[in-house]
Parts: C-alpha cells; sequence; structure tokens
C-alpha cells in the first residue's frame, strides 16, 4: 500500500489583484501616451489634460489629509498661493528658471506648514477647519499688503517665461503636471502600503486606540499635514505658470480647496482611486455646464449635496463595494497555497 499523502496548507501574502495588475498596466499606457502628447495632440487638449492632472493632484493631497489622516482642512488654498508666489520671489525676482522654482515652491510650502501646524494642531473638529482657513486668509493678506510682491491687483509673471518657445512651454508643463498628478497617486499609493499607512489609518478611526498601541498621533498628524502642504505648494507655482498672471484673490481663493473636496466627495473619499474618478467626473461637468454661468456652481453644489446623501462613499465606493474591485489594493489578503507531501 502507498503511503498516504499528507496534504498541508500554506498560506500566502497577497498584496496586489488581477485588476490592480492590469490597472497598472493601462496606466503605463496612457502615462506614455500623455508625455508624448506635444507631438500628436492639440495645443488645447494638451492644456486640458495639464489642468486635468494637477486638480489630480491637489484632490490627492486633500484626500491624504481628510480621508486618511481625519484632517478636515478648508485651508489648503494657503499652500496654493505660497506655491503661486513662489513663482514670483524666486522665479520672477531671482531670475531662477521658471520650472525649477516647481520643487523650490513645495519646500517653500513645507517649511511655512511646520510654525502654522504648530497653531491648527491646538484646535479640534470645526475649530480646526476654520482656523486653517483663517491661516489661509492671514497669508492672503500679507501677501495683499506686499508691494514688492504686486500688492492686492498683482502682477503678470510672463516675464519668467520670456525667450522660452511657447511648445517647449507648454511641453515642459504638461511634463510636470504628469509628474505631480502620478506623483501625487503613486505617492499617496506606496504610503498606505507602508506600517506609516496603517498607522495613518489608525489614527484616523481612533487617535486614543491608535496612541494606545504605540502610534506616535502628533507625528503621523504633522508628517500628514507637511506632506500635503508641499504637493499643493508645487501644483500652485505650476497653475500660475499655466495662467502667466497671480493676484492674491486668485491664488488664495477658496475655489481651489472647493474643488479639491467636491472631487474627493465626488469621487470617492478614502480611496485612491476616488480621486481620479472624481476629478473626471468635475471636468464632465464642468464642461456640460459652464455655459450657465453662475448657475454652473449651483449645480455642482447640488451634485455634491446628493451624493453625500445618497452616495456617502462615492461613486468608487459604491463600485468597490458591490464588485469587490481595488485598482490600488491597499490590504493584505492571505491567500491558500496546497502543498502535497508524501
Amino acid at each position: 500500500m502507498p503511503e498516504a499523502a499528507i496534504v498541508a496548507a500554506r498560506f500566502d501574502v497577497e498584496r496586489g489583484t488581477r485588476a490592480s495588475r492590469v490597472a497598472a498596466g493601462l496606466g503605463l499606457l496612457l502615462l506614455v501616451a500623455a508625455v508624448a502628447m506635444p507631438w500628436w495632440g492639440e495645443r488645447a487638449g494638451q492644456r486640458l489634460l495639464t489642468e486635468f492632472l494637477y486638480t489630480l493632484a491637489l484632490a490627492q493631497m486633500w484626500n491624504l489629509l481628510a480621508g486618511y489622516g481625519g484632517l478636515l482642512s478648508v485651508g489648503q488654498q494657503a499652500f496654493v498661493g505660497l506655491g503661486g508666489y513662489s513663482l514670483v520671489a524666486f522665479g520672477l525676482h531671482a531670475g531662477i528658471d521658471t520650472f525649477l522654482v516647481v520643487p523650490l515652491a513645495g519646500l517653500v510650502a513645507g517649511l511655512v506648514a511646520v510654525p502654522t501646524a504648530a497653531v491648527v494642531f491646538r484646535l479640534r473638529g470645526a475649530y480646526f477647519a476654520v482656523g486653517t482657513w483663517a491661516v489661509a486668509e492671514v497669508f492672503r493678506l500679507l501677501i495683499a499688503n506686499s508691494v514688492s510682491l504686486g500688492g492686492g491687483s498683482g502682477l503678470s509673471v510672463t516675464q519668467t517665461v520670456r525667450g522660452m518657445p511657447i511648445w517647449w512651454r507648454e511641453s515642459l508643463t504638461l511634463w510636470c503636471a504628469a509628474a505631480l498628478g502620478v506623483g501625487a497617486t503613486l505617492g499617496v499609493y506606496w504610503l498606505l502600503r507602508s506600517r506609516h499607512g496603517l498607522a495613518l489609518t489608525a489614527v484616523r478611526d481612533s487617535e486614543a486606540a491608535a496612541a494606545s498601541l504605540g502610534v506616535s498621533v502628533r507625528r503621523i498628524k504633522w508628517c500628514v499635514y507637511i506632506a500635503a502642504a508641499v504637493g499643493c505648494g508645487m501644483a500652485g507655482a505650476l497653475i500660475f505658470i499655466t495662467k502667466l498672471r497671480i493676484s492674491p484673490d486668485a491664488a488664495f481663493s477658496l475655489d481651489w480647496t472647493v474643488v479639491m473636496f467636491f472631487v474627493v466627495v465626488i469621487g470617492g473619499i478614502g480611496t485612491v482611486e476616488g480621486p481620479i474618478v472624481g476629478t473626471l467626473v468635475y471636468f464632465a461637468l464642468r464642461e456640460v455646464l459652464s455655459d450657465y454661468g453662475s448657475r454652473y456652481l449651483i449645480a455642482l453644489g447640488v451634485v455634491a449635496v446628493l451624493f453625500m446623501l445618497w452616495m456617502p462613499r462615492g461613486l468608487w465606493g459604491f463600485v468597490a463595494a458591490r464588485c469587490e474591485l481595488r485598482f490600488f489594493p491597499v490590504q493584505r489578503r492571505l491567500k491558500l497555497a496546497t502543498e502535497t507531501q508524501p
């Protein structure tokens, strides 16, 4: 009689899914097409894609703050504005190359976020949200009263790109936007798959429970707040490279945070895929409703309210809950693998 076979069960940790592998391949193809767009696309389409990508970067930063960190900030326009005015300070006055200003703007925003965090982290809940908005208003007033930065009326930054061929300038702008949009998405995904991401979500769910398990709540919050500021600062510099004119009211406008909020709520807060879906929906609605003037903003508000009432997890949250679809899986799953031994 042959010896009986012994079946030993073994579990492997699976961090990817078939959907995530398909999404990685498709995303790479789309990225290559976007980078090559200056050679095959129209200029209007190129500008639209640039705007889409930097809006995606802003949305990912706000989603990192609110969706994963539980920090409901309504003052991220502070760092968008600081990034924009870094273009004036470094590009216009110091003569630094325009596109080198983009990472410098992120550095400035990150440095300013340190004392800002020391102030706003003394507040909780709704007071924190109001505090972040108040800080943004303080920055706006300081810039508006600075004559060297153009004062309240603003100024043109065309001088920063003078002499640069328009094709080259718009190509560099698109590539920078692609780096920001893709980099923000992959950066958030990488963070959430790390042990720091586990700590971050633990802090969001319960600060007391996270602290009892040894998580440094204060350090996690500081890191997330500063990282989001850096991302918004770089996006702010790029935004005003495309606009070529800046003013305090435009740079520190609450509209920047409103767009971030709308995109994340529609797409799905607390998911990496949500800001991508929300940005697509936002641009589709904007194209359809832009001819209706101020009613366009009312329509966006109504859509956001309806989603919060009937689909609070957003479009992607609704789809993922029913189809178990994850393009950016951050969970670890156990996969059964059996072994037969004699």
